[in-house]
């Protein structure tokens, strides 16, 4: 899945490239990293990107040379992640069949351990292809965050190699601080990263009972040319999440825990633990001078950042707009685009 809106990366992030298409920590985008990690854990030819008719010629170009253009598909609406996942579905089992098994991932994480991850993506899919539950990953988490949903772990109920695949008792909302740190005190609780991992048919069968738009989507679907049936419609699917539609009334969901590491990478402060980093706390990329400055991030996309004096701020230059940000209020630059000029969204 590679859409979303990019405004919590502005002035980096636009319209036409979200976080996904941005070189944020290497001179790879993150679609790009994300596709080449996968294609350890399954063919090239087995990967599809799914995202929206304005980021298509841009995600196209980020990938060109690892994808062909079919296999990035434009969805011609916003409907949210349960339609995605029915499209998803849908090209699957028009290719593989009621039996055949996918996985659905957020194309804007960031994942170091590239091995580790296929690794443990492979025997989702085949747990999920031999129990027909729904598979998840489980992030453990490393400190109280608010800004993910959790899931609520049950009995074990496989191990291997590979890891330790518990039933999922409940999926939860993004919890307040006091409820999130008795989460983490608990052991049982584990971040949702959105990855999934199902057979055709147990999702075709869950949409059946939860959400039949979806299925009959699926069902209807075409083997060949689905352009037009796609364009007509996608628009009318119900704008829902997996989780309200799918997940939260699913007979058998598990999750396999994760052994790699993951970064949601959702904003601006989360950047300095992947970046250069000097002896003061100033973590930066790109062309940036500092003299008694503390705890800032600064990225240049060209022109010399010059921090002198300051501390606990985000300057963040591009050709046509400059970002400076206090660290404490990166969650407020959504009011800051919502201000701009078109030309700048």
């Amino acid at each position: 899945m590679a859409g979303g809106s990019g405004e919590r990366f502005w002035p980096m992030s636009r319209a036409q490239t979200p976080k996904h298409l941005l070189k944020l920590l290497s001179e790879r985008t993150l679609v790009e990293e994300t596709v080449r990690r996968l294609g350890a854990a399954v063919p090239r030819e087995n990967i599809f990107v799914l995202t929206n008719e304005v980021q298509l010629p841009g995600t196209r170009a980020a990938l060109a040379g690892l994808l062909p253009a079919e296999q990035i598909v434009a969805e011609p609406a916003k409907r949210d992640t349960a339609p995605a996942a029915a499209l998803a579905t849908a090209l699957v089992r028009a290719r593989g069949g009621e039996g055949a098994t996918l996985a659905l991932l957020p194309a804007d994480a960031f994942i170091a351990d590239s091995v580790t991850c296929a690794g443990q993506m492979a025997a989702a899919l085949a747990r999920a292809a031999e129990s027909g539950a729904i598979m998840t990953i489980a992030i453990k988490p490393d400190h109280a965050a608010t800004g993910f949903g959790y899931l609520e772990m049950g009995e074990e109920r496989a191990s291997g190699t590979a890891g330790v695949v518990r039933e999922v008792k409940r999926f939860v909302e993004k919890p307040d601080a006091a409820t999130a740190q008795r989460y983490v005190d608990s052991g049982n609780f584990a971040w949702n990263a959105g990855m999934f991992f199902w057979r055709v048919s147990t999702f075709v069968a869950e949409a059946e009972r939860n959400a039949p738009e979806l299925a009959r989507f699926i069902r209807e679907f075409p083997t060949r040319d689905f352009s037009a049936f796609l364009a007509q419609q996608f628009p009318a699917l119900p704008k829902i999440s997996v989780d309200y539609a799918i997940m939260e009334k699913a007979r058998s969901v598990e999750t396999l825990l994760a052994k790699f590491d993951w970064d949601d990478v959702g904003l601006w402060t989360a950047l300095p633990k992947h970046l250069k980093t000097d002896a003061a706390g100033n973590a930066s990329r790109g062309a940036v001078v500092v003299a008694n400055a503390a705890n800032n991030i600064a990225i240049s996309n060209g022109r010399t950042i010059a921090l002198c004096g300051v501390k606990d701020l985000v300057v963040v230059e591009t050709a046509d707009a400059i970002l400076v940000c206090h660290r404490d209020a990166v969650q407020d630059i959504k009011k800051i685009v919502t201000q701009l000029p078109k030309e700048l969204l």
